[in-house]
């Protein structure tokens, strides 16, 4: 078979690309060369330690960031769990059972919310979330407050507020995905689910797996979003450096401790620290969108692990 003639234009295209692929993986290359290199002094003192242990006193001079990892994770998938049924359902409803005159304009509100600031996000939480949250904190049953995950003072600004808060900014980055993949499914796809007898409900069960593997990349695409978010969360978390599965507990997240000691951090030591959480929350990130690319791997490759491993069928021999 002839190879493709190549011109000087084509070659010009390929490298022109190829380097602005390379400038991602130099740029991301260089934030972790920094961050690292601003940390050293705290990674020299406290090595590994860094990661398991909980006490943060400046005055000391003993850091430690297993709070803020606790509390980054524990708000993140509280609010994917959140989060994740409230995006599917209006993907679901925008692309699938809602009326063509309200599509659009449902569709335009859903995403309004990604525009809005997270600073105004904080401010509705502070001013309307955390009484709503207290006073339904208030109202828990005594048997219920006796358990670990709601134990403590119902003062408003704790774990809850911050995980609702963060699944209300993450819901129309995963909606808008999931909504543009399901559009994306074949029309064949329902017709033929249609033609066989299924329901809505079961020609909507057929897309949703035909869009598995790009849903999935959608709930990842929230999960990253609510791990670096940083003002509406520090409005509303409570900023308490614990480890505790209580959701009435104020905590702490990697983020808000940032933002809120680094202006007025003055030692070296201290400024290294919070650059290392930089770099714990850097490193965090990586490990999720990587665990969300293997998941997504194994997802688009066992179907055809399934049709390698089906027995041959053979043929029958006409008489």
């Amino acid at each position: 078979m002839a190879r493709p003639k190549t011109s000087a234009g084509d070659v010009l295209f390929q490298g022109g690309t190829g380097l602005f692929a390379l400038v991602i993986v130099i740029v991301t290359a260089g934030i972790a060369v920094v961050l690292w290199d601003r940390s050293s002094l705290s990674i020299a003192k406290f090595g590994f330690g860094f990661w398991a242990t909980d006490r943060w006193d400046p005055v000391s001079g003993d850091f430690g960031a297993r709070t803020f990892i606790w509390g980054t994770l524990y708000s993140s998938v509280l609010a994917l769990i959140i989060s994740t049924p409230l995006a599917l359902g209006i993907a679901v409803f925008l692309s699938e059972l809602c009326p063509h005159r309200l599509r659009q304009p449902l569709a335009f509100l859903t995403e309004l919310l990604a525009a809005i600031p997270s600073i105004v996000y904080g401010l509705w939480g502070i001013f309307v979330l955390v009484p709503a949250i207290r006073a339904v904190e208030q109202a828990l049953p005594d048997w219920l407050r006796a358990t670990p995950f709601f134990s403590g003072p119902a003062v408003g600004v704790g774990m809850m507020s911050a995980a609702v808060v963060l699944a209300v900014m993450i819901v129309p980055f995963s909606s808008a995905v999931a909504r543009e993949v399901l559009k994306a499914v074949p029309a064949a796809q329902r017709e033929g689910a249609y033609a066989l007898g299924a329901t809505r409900w079961e020609a909507t069960k057929i897309a949703l797996y035909y869009t598995r593997v790009g849903i999935v990349g959608a709930v990842m695409l929230g999960l990253g979003r609510a791990l670096g978010e940083t003002m509406a969360v520090t409005m509303v978390i409570g900023n308490t450096p614990q480890v505790s599965a209580s959701l009435l507990a104020p905590q702490y997240t990697m983020a808000a401790v940032i933002a809120n000691e680094f202006a007025e951090a003055t030692s070296p030591l201290h400024i290294s620290a919070l650059v290392e959480i930089g770099l714990v929350l850097f490193t965090v990130t990586l490990i999720v969108n990587a665990a969300s690319r293997l998941l997504i791997w194994r997802m688009t490759r066992r179907p055809f692990e399934r049709l390698v491993a089906a027995p041959l069928v053979p043929e029958e021999r006409s008489a």
